[in-house]
């Protein structure tokens, strides 16, 4: 699904990837921890293919580089970025801007359109399994949504465009308990042989909901240690004073 071989990346002469390795198999989840300002946000920004980085190393997809492809490509090829701060967008429709990113992605794809009542069927089913109420689609994508709101939304877009492979950057940062379990679910529901998932997230309590296959530290720009869920326990205890 996805190989990271030596990754180097920089942005405005600094370099905050240092050489990160990193393999995630179809139907696996992986956990991405690590203290503030160790790369966590920049790997998720690369891989969905912001611009402004300079990088290095490989960077494969379905045994495809990623290096040269762009953000739309790479959303159409099945990668998906749910954001730690999502923007609000006035005067668009999240509605319509929902079924304009599905029916692109399903074009690219060669699958057929969705018509406005099958999507809107597609929007009901997914609202329902998420429990969230399906009216905060109508509203301008994301404007004078509270945090919990946005996040949510994240995750109903998640689900309507159904990716191979999901990113979730600190989806969990600023959530209410409630929010939290809507976020799990989400996830949870979602996972298959087929789809993978790299959760980074700064705190432990989000692992209580997902049990993720491998756990990595990240410091300094670089994955120190790999384990299973137990190793975010221990970072719960000790903090990550042990992995600088």
């Amino acid at each position: 699904m996805l190989e990271i071989k030596n990754l180097k990346a920089s942005i405005n002469n600094r370099q905050i990837l240092k050489g990160l390795n990193l393999s995630i198999k179809p139907g696996e989840l992986h956990a991405v921890m690590g203290p503030n300002g160790s790369g966590k946000s920049t790997l998720a920004n690369v891989l969905s293919g912001k611009n402004g980085y300079e990088i290095s190393g490989e960077l494969n997809f379905e045994g495809k580089s990623l290096n040269k492809i762009p953000v739309e490509e790479r959303a159409q090829k099945g990668i998906f970025l749910a954001f730690q701060y999502p923007l609000e967008i006035p005067g668009v429709n999240t509605n319509n801007f929902l079924k304009t990113s599905l029916n692109s992605i399903r074009k690219a794809n060669g699958d057929k359109e969705l018509d406005t009542l099958s999507f809107l069927k597609l929007v009901k089913e997914k609202s329902l399994e998420l429990g969230i109420d399906e009216k905060i689609l109508s509203r301008q994508l994301n404007v004078g949504f509270s945090g919990g709101e946005k996040k949510k939304n994240e995750i109903l877009q998640m689900k309507i465009l159904n990716p191979s492979f999901s990113i979730l950057d600190e989806t969990d940062s600023g959530l209410d308990i409630d929010a939290l379990k809507i976020i799990a679910n989400g996830v949870n529901s979602s996972r298959d042989k087929k789809k993978s998932f790299l959760v980074i997230t700064h705190y432990q309590r989000l692992l209580d909901y997902i049990k993720p296959d491998f756990v990595h530290i990240l410091s300094d720009g670089k994955i120190v240690k790999t384990g299973c869920s137990e190793l975010a326990e221990e970072l719960e205890k000790t903090g990550y004073k042990n992995f600088n």
